[in-house]
């Protein structure tokens, strides 16, 4: 792995990421990818050689194994964090586009900048980053219900039944560790959950905050017609009392 390009990664992440967004990458890197290099590689690396059926028919342990385990653990967490870390890049690389783009217009526009700041998420950008937490929650929450699905609820048994061809009979076979593995497994079942919250919390704040501008925005532009009217009207009174003073000064005379 390499470790000073992932850092550039994490910190180009976090750099244009709500106080959300960091927990979330804190989350997704100290929680899941450091726990899956680290330690479950370790737990699952002997899921296919000691997996043990009570036969010595030849293939019966295999189709056991692959009707017991459809797909590894470990390769289906690995899609998992690629597919939760891929709208990131998105992110990153829109912010690129725009910084490009605003060199060019800078260039041929003698330093006027196109945008204030090419990475302040507003227009496109917003989208984006909005579009992206919804496919990270979106990831995260599909995984977990093919992980649910096929392991009948995050379950490991010490003991599986099996009695599929070429088994001469219904033969007991048994995963090894199966108690450490199911920790493991629950562990990132709950980190996943905590980065679906968190992805969740900061659609919210992102909303709520694009509302809460919007609302501003004609709060002030409504008070900024009242004070236009008010003007108005006080210019028409005035001009009302000094045509009134006239006619009286003239009628005295």
């Amino acid at each position: 792995m390499n470790w000073s390009g992932l850092e550039t990664l994490l910190n180009g992440v976090n750099k244009y990421s709500t106080v959300f967004g960091r927990v979330w990458l804190s989350v997704v890197f100290v929680f899941r990818v450091l726990v899956f290099v680290v330690a479950a590689q370790r737990v699952w690396g002997d899921e296919s050689k000691d997996f043990v059926c009570n036969t010595k028919q030849p293939g019966c342990s295999n189709v056991c194994y692959d009707s017991t385990f459809p797909i590894s653990h470990i390769r289906l967490w690995a899609l998992q964090l690629i597919f939760v870390t891929c709208p990131s890049l998105l992110v990153i690389a829109h912010v690129s586009y725009r910084e490009e783009k605003d060199k060019k217009y800078t260039a041929l526009h003698e330093g006027t900048h196109l945008y204030a700041n090419p990475g302040k998420k507003r227009g496109g950008l917003w989208w984006t980053y909005l579009l992206s937490l919804i496919f990270k929650a979106t990831a995260d929450a599909a995984f977990l219900y093919i992980l649910h699905h096929m392991y009948k609820g995050y379950d490991l048994p010490r003991l599986t039944k099996c009695s599929l061809d070429p088994c001469p009979n219904t033969v007991d076979c048994f995963i090894s560790r199966p108690t450490e593995k199911k920790i493991f497994t629950l562990f990132m079942v709950a980190s996943s959950a905590l980065c679906i919250f968190m992805c969740i919390c900061e659609m919210i704040y992102l909303i709520g905050k694009r509302i809460f501008k919007y609302c501003i925005m004609q709060e002030c532009t409504c008070i900024s017609n009242i004070s236009i009217k008010i003007s108005f009207r006080c210019r028409f009174a005035l001009v009302s009392l000094v045509l009134w003073n006239r006619q009286s000064k003239t009628l005295v005379f």
